[in-house]
């Protein structure tokens, strides 16, 4: 339902307990949620099931689901569902302003909603407080024994601006551009064939074959994979690798070939 202010109202019945999935498709932020007067009982995250446990707030990273258990324990009235944005970086510019929907109890009168309180922008300890209540709902064996330690560096830079460059490419300090890189390489991606089209048609010069040979952490699903940061603008300046999985024996460890009629980059 809306409102005539457009505020988004989501009823609910005393009694009841309702499973809400929270969604932050806010892209860029991290977000802390909560519902005024109300205890969350979060059950899972990203489509796996967790240790429930119990919190007044939730901090959803870009695109990251969670599941929570609501019940609607409290005098019949009005409260605010509320979100708003943590800050994960220092000195990025973010919109720090609060959103809001109404849970609604079925026959309440319409009064003015009771506000929740939000942690400050910069709350870090509410986010590790968080962060830290995830736990499996049952053990699970990892491996003690580790062959190889892989350490990856994620770094942004700027690269100066070549002639006759694209203005809006330069949107960096003094008409830098931004750059990306992981170990100090920045991914760039073919101007003229897929990587995957490289693999199946074994073009050279697409990219580098120099790949363990025994690999610390299996992989069976075959083809080209990217590796890369949730936001699309971050993959044009670099910030992006491909896991190339070769094919297995027999058909159904083997990447299906291309249909006829695929069309070329």
């Amino acid at each position: 339902m809306i409102d005539n202010a457009g505020t988004t109202i989501i009823p609910i019945h005393s009694g009841e307990t309702n499973l809400i999935r929270v969604i932050n498709a806010a892209l860029n932020q991290p977000l802390f949620f909560t519902i005024a007067n109300h205890k969350l009982t979060v059950v899972g995250a990203d489509a796996s099931y967790l240790k429930p446990f119990t919190t007044n707030i939730l901090m959803l990273g870009p695109g990251q689901t969670t599941d929570v258990l609501i019940t609607a324990n409290q005098p019949p009235s009005r409260y605010y569902i509320a979100a708003r944005a943590y800050q994960s970086a220092q000195n990025a510019p973010f919109d720090n302003t609060t959103t809001t929907a109404i849970l609604q109890y079925h026959n309440s009168i319409k009064t003015k909603p009771i506000m929740p309180p939000l942690p400050a922008y910069n709350d870090t300890n509410a986010v590790t407080k968080f962060s830290r209540s995830f736990f499996s709902q049952r053990e699970v064996e990892v491996p003690t024994e580790i062959d190889e330690n892989l350490f990856f560096t994620i770094g942004l830079g700027l690269n100066n601006c070549p002639k006759n460059f694209r203005k809006r490419r330069c949107q960096g300090p003094n008409g830098t551009r931004f750059a990306a890189s992981m170990n100090n390489v920045s991914f760039t991606l073919p101007n003229n064939i897929s990587i995957l089209q490289a693999h199946y048609d074994r073009i050279p010069g697409v990219f580098t074959t120099d790949f363990p040979a025994n690999p610390p952490v299996k992989f069976d699903y075959t083809g080209a994979w990217i590796m890369h940061c949730h936001l699309d603008v971050h993959i044009g300046w670099g910030l992006a690798t491909v896991l190339l999985v070769e094919d297995g024996v027999g058909e159904l460890q083997s990447i299906e070939p291309p249909p006829l009629d695929l069309p070329l980059c």
